[in-house]
């Protein structure tokens, strides 16, 4: 094994999801308490950049704590899965300075009353102390010898699903590859977006595809299956009910909806009422967040497998 001195390069890999596949809980948190306050986390519904505020504070290598460890020079090459494409919330940050603290960390578990097992409340209120080091802060002359570089985007998912609808004579509206909040809601606002087109020709005129990016949170109320693609598509079918000419897809790019087994799931206009034959109540299942299930019982599961790769959530409504 090498010891990289002043002299090598560390070339670091970065993607969404890196957070989960390089992991090293700090000193005194073990594997199993860092999952566990993961998985509060996720219930919450936390935006993925609280979510990554705190596991960087109970991290022994995220927060730039990887760069600050290497006396190499560093270039990170990476994949963004996160709005707004900052390298400090790309699988938290590993060679990237990280401007939050660990009373950031400490307010983010209160405000969304996440349930962290103590030795992790322990380690964050001894941070606050001072008696635990901050990562590595911006201005930091570590930094001088790390550059981290974004070479794939959720824009760039989005531009070329545009492409591919322009060339089939389909106008392409791209709404945006930060959108936000709780999936179900952001799909009402979509359906009366498509109602608008559909009933009115405005502010565009069918054949047209809404394609957007981002990554909505589901707080988890019930019991049930489904990622946020499937809670989205749910809600948005409630919301159109049966609206014809109506076509709607939501994909995880990773391959994985949650913590399922599908990417996401695809809607048609007579999902609805198919699902109603089959004895499915659509919001029933929405209430019991199990989106898995509606669309699982129409055979309309999107099933890729893990790609590899992660530019986070595509979603599109073609209205034709």
């Amino acid at each position: 094994m090498k010891i990289l001195g002043p002299n090598d390069l560390l070339l670091m890999l970065v993607s969404g999801g890196g957070s989960s596949l390089l992991s090293l809980p700090a000193e005194g948190i073990s594997m199993d308490e860092l999952k566990a306050t993961t998985r509060e986390l996720l219930r919450c519904g936390a935006p993925i950049q609280d979510m990554n505020t705190v596991r960087k504070h109970i991290s022994s290598i995220q927060g730039g704590r990887l760069a600050a460890a290497c006396k190499a020079r560093v270039l990170a090459l990476i994949v963004s899965d996160v709005t707004g494409d900052d390298p400090t919330h790309i699988g938290s940050g590993p060679c990237a300075p990280d401007p939050s603290t660990y009373q950031d960390a400490l307010d983010i578990i209160a405000r969304f009353g996440v349930e962290a097992p103590p030795v992790v409340m322990t380690h964050l209120h001894r941070g606050v102390r001072g008696e635990i080091a901050e990562t590595p802060k911006p201005g930091d002359k570590l930094f001088t010898r790390v550059e981290n570089r974004v070479i794939a985007t959720a824009q760039g998912s989005l531009q070329a699903a545009a492409a591919f609808f322009r060339d089939r004579g389909i106008t392409p509206a791209v709404l945006g590859d930060s959108v936000t909040g709780e999936a179900s809601e952001v799909a009402k606002v979509y359906a009366a977006l498509a109602r608008q087109i559909k009933d009115r020709g405005e502010p565009l005129k069918p054949p047209v595809a809404l394609i957007s990016g981002g990554e909505c949170t589901v707080t988890v109320r019930g019991k049930g299956r489904g990622g946020r693609c499937a809670e989205f598509l749910l809600s948005l079918a409630i919301e159109l009910g049966g609206m014809p000419d109506v076509h709607a897809l939501a994909c995880d790019t990773d391959g994985i909806d949650g913590s399922e087994d599908n990417a996401g799931a695809v809607l048609a206009p007579d999902s609805l009422a198919r699902a109603a034959a089959s004895g499915a109540a659509a919001k029933k299942l929405l209430a019991d967040n199990d989106g898995y299930s509606f669309f699982e019982c129409l055979n309309d599961l999107v099933v890729t497998g893990p790609t590899r790769t992660n530019v986070n959530d595509f979603r599109v409504i073609l209205m034709v």
